[in-house]
């Protein structure tokens, strides 16, 4: 929920891909950037700021609980950048095997590709 002051820093549903058709819009543009254990697809969109949608297979990271610390490390990321963000749907895709998730190191990789988007 927004503060009063106008701090709009949450990750509220607007700021979310949740329809298949949207995430597929994503993978068919075919514009991505890329890192060591993830992947950042992205396109143009039409709404006022940026939206993220995460896609975390098990084949990449087998322990649900590993999954969800990814999926919250790239949210929080994704919630303290989207100010900076231009107008875009982002999808980020684990690309490679992660058995030992080093929070630190996963975090650093997914701001950096949010900054390189920011540029």
């Amino acid at each position: 929920m927004a503060e009063p002051d106008g701090d709009d820093s949450g990750f509220r549903s607007e700021y979310r891909l949740s329809k298949t058709d949207e995430f597929s819009s994503v993978f068919a543009f075919r514009k991505a950037l890329r890192g060591t254990h993830f992947d950042m697809l992205h396109r143009p969109n039409s709404v006022a700021t940026a939206r993220l949608g995460v896609v975390i297979g098990k084949k990449f990271v087998r322990s649900a609980v590993k999954r969800n610390l990814v999926r919250r490390i790239v949210r929080e990321s994704f919630r303290l950048s989207r100010a900076k963000l231009p107008r875009r749907d982002i999808v980020v895709r684990v690309s490679a095997r992660m058995d030992i998730a080093d929070r630190r190191a996963l975090r650093g990789e997914i701001d950096a590709l949010f900054a390189r988007l920011a540029q």
